[in-house]
């Protein structure tokens, strides 16, 4: 009877353990367990990349407009065009700009600021190159000029390029080669000179010497520091000046409508002081010595030792004669317009 129980019990428990194992294996392999495993961690990826993804498409416009509303304050977009503006007026001879055509792009904490610049030949305005400065927030890269002129401006200042000259300035080029230059070209041209005197002079002076039918285009104003043609710190300087005719443009400095172009050019350097860092950048050169240079000329009447002029090259041919020039660059050259 005990064996009968055993042998039943036996075959129960035999049982249980098949039924058991039939379980365990009816259950998920351990290949299909560490895909399940994969799978749930690319699904935790994936969750965390959207909610990374989402707090950055909402910071991204609010950083955006952080940064109009930065340059909108207080108009310091304005004032950092306005300053980068009135730089290439003073610092850059018969170069002018089209504010209205002046585009600005604000990005993320920066601001780009384009324009094109404009080089009177003879009579008419040609595009001499686009320029692009980048902001970022109110601290200025180097401006990047694209020229498309014959015989551009050096991008640094340095005296052994310099085309104005003080009358006690050492002249790096051959004046006589020049000349020589202007004698060569065809009658039917126009062209641009840069013209150092012999001394310095009124600014109404220097109109009186031009034959009929040559234009004086920009002045090139003595501040002190020409004769060296450096700042205290021996840092070379790029001569500062004023255009000569009014433009009537609405939006110029220059329109004439309220003070004299010798007026505004004071006004302007004043401006340039109180923003430098901008001025530096935008003129290329290391040094401006606005401060020195303002504080001579309000001690002393506005004189002139250099002028840009244009005109037809017959008659520019004729400013040889003329003792008070020095010296003589030949500029940009055009056929007759």
């Amino acid at each position: 009877m005990t064996n009968k129980i055993n042998k039943e019990d036996e075959k129960l428990y035999r049982k249980i353990l098949h039924d058991a194992k039939q379980s365990l294996q009816g259950g998920p392999s351990e290949e299909e367990q560490r895909k399940i495993i994969k799978t749930g961690k690319n699904n935790a990826r994936l969750t965390n990349i959207l909610i990374s993804l989402a707090i950055i498409l909402l910071i991204l416009p609010i950083l955006t407009l952080t940064t109009f509303v930065y340059y909108g304050f207080g108009g310091k977009a304005d004032r950092l065009m306005d300053v980068a503006i009135y730089t290439v007026y003073v610092t850059e001879p018969n170069i002018s700009l089209r504010p209205m055509e002046i585009e600005d792009d604000i990005g993320l904490f920066s601001m780009h600021v384009l324009f094109d610049v404009y080089k009177r030949i003879g009579k008419e305005d040609y595009k001499a190159g686009d320029y692009d400065i980048l902001f970022n927030l109110s601290q200025p890269d180097f401006l990047k000029k694209n020229y498309y002129l014959d015989r551009p401006m050096p991008e640094i200042p340095t005296k052994e390029a310099e085309r104005l000259l003080h009358p006690t300035a050492v002249i790096p080029f051959w004046v006589g080669e020049e000349w020589s230059k202007l004698n060569g070209l065809p009658d039917g041209t126009v062209a641009e000179l840069y013209l150092s005197l012999s001394e310095v002079l009124d600014p109404a002076e220097v109109s009186q010497l031009m034959p009929k039918g040559v234009e004086v285009r920009w002045l090139a104003v003595d501040t002190g520091l020409e004769a060296e043609q450096q700042d205290v710190d021996g840092l070379p300087l790029t001569p500062i000046g004023y255009p000569v005719q009014v433009d009537s443009t609405t939006w110029s400095p220059f329109n004439g409508r309220e003070k004299s172009n010798q007026e505004v050019f004071l006004d302007l350097l004043d401006t340039m002081e109180q923003n430098e860092d901008v001025a530096v950048k935008v003129a290329s050169a290391k040094s401006l010595a606005l401060n020195e240079r303002i504080a001579y000329l309000k001690e002393n009447d506005i004189k002139v030792y250099g002028a840009v002029v244009t005109g037809p090259t017959p008659e520019l041919r004729k400013l040889k004669d003329v003792k008070e020039f020095r010296a003589m660059k030949v500029g940009e050259v055009k056929l007759w317009n």
